[in-house]
């Protein structure tokens, strides 16, 4: 073999492993392109299905229109035929999305590769929660006519929350951080106003022992919350007195309050229970919280 058929050689060698070199880099860069797209998609699927989910377990109807617009809103598209419903620990609590969409390359183009469809499916359920944040801490008592009476939970009903004296030195506020003793009036006060900024788990909890309904920062802050919703924790019992009084939180309901007459040793807030969807963290096992209206979505796929 002579000099010149080597150097032909080695051209045309040259310019297959250019063209094989190219072609993958395309590849890896198209790749990056429909994975990023797929995260995308991910990402619209799963706000989807949990907006979704805020309808359910009521309204299935509901459920799609809001899947289907919130798809949209975030420059999705999903159909009917891409909705469905399962029923894990109540009928219909749960929604599934699938969605489709073209993830069109740029260099593959040149190698005749055609548009991907890239696919994401996303499922979420609406439940009860054993961990709420941002609660109040004003404790309901179980008992109250509108939570365990005749076919109730009863939600809308105007209604009165009395507050006062529950057992020996103890008052219907809660130490909502598991904390033992008084809390600072300017916690309580922020507690009221903003919530509990932790998870509470269900579970015994401490009475706060002072009557601080008349705190400025109390009243500032439940002047702050009418025509507002709150949560509030349920108690089915209380043990103890004095200082070593708790109350066993079993669940949490939603209240819109509408006013208040809180001073002294007592006290009176207006409004009425209400359905709410709010940040918490279902049990991995099922439904542990009693139901009175409060429940979060949840991504479950």
């Amino acid at each position: 073999m002579n000099a010149k058929d080597s150097r032909g050689q080695a051209v045309v060698l040259t310019v297959v492993f250019l063209t094989v070199l190219i072609g993958a880099s395309a590849l890896a860069i198209d790749v990056g392109t429909w994975f990023k797209a797929r995260r995308a998609l991910q990402a619209q699927a799963d706000a989807a299905a949990l907006a979704g989910a805020q309808a359910l377990p009521d309204s299935t109807s509901d459920a799609s229109t809001l899947a289907e617009q919130y798809a949209t809103q975030n420059g999705g598209a999903l159909a009917d035929s891409g909705i469905s419903f399962s029923s894990a620990y109540t009928a219909h609590d749960t929604i599934a999305v699938q969605m489709k969409a073209p993830a069109p390359g740029f260099f593959s183009k040149l190698f005749g590769l055609n548009t991907v469809n890239v696919e994401a499916h996303a499922a979420a359920r609406t439940d009860t929660f054993d961990k709420a944040r941002y609660a109040a801490p004003i404790g309901v008592n179980i008992g109250h006519p509108d939570l365990s009476g005749p076919n109730c939970p009863c939600f809308g009903d105007p209604t009165t929350l009395t507050l006062g004296k529950v057992g020996p030195g103890g008052f219907d506020l809660i130490n909502i951080d598991g904390s033992r003793g008084g809390v600072n009036p300017h916690t309580l006060g922020d507690w009221m106003e903003h919530g509990l900024d932790a998870w509470m788990p269900l579970g015994d909890y401490y009475s706060d022992p002072g009557a601080k309904f008349n705190s400025q920062g109390m009243q500032d802050a439940l002047t702050y919350n009418i025509g507002k919703e709150l949560l509030f924790p349920v108690y089915d019992q209380v043990n103890g007195g004095g200082a070593n009084l708790t109350y066993h939180v079993v669940g949490w309901v939603g209240f819109y309050l509408t006013g208040f007459d809180a001073r002294g040793n007592g006290g009176t807030i207006s409004g009425h229970f209400t359905e709410v969807i709010w940040q918490g963290i279902q049990g991995s096992t099922g439904p542990n919280a009693e139901d009175f209206g409060a429940r979060s979505t949840q991504l479950v796929n």
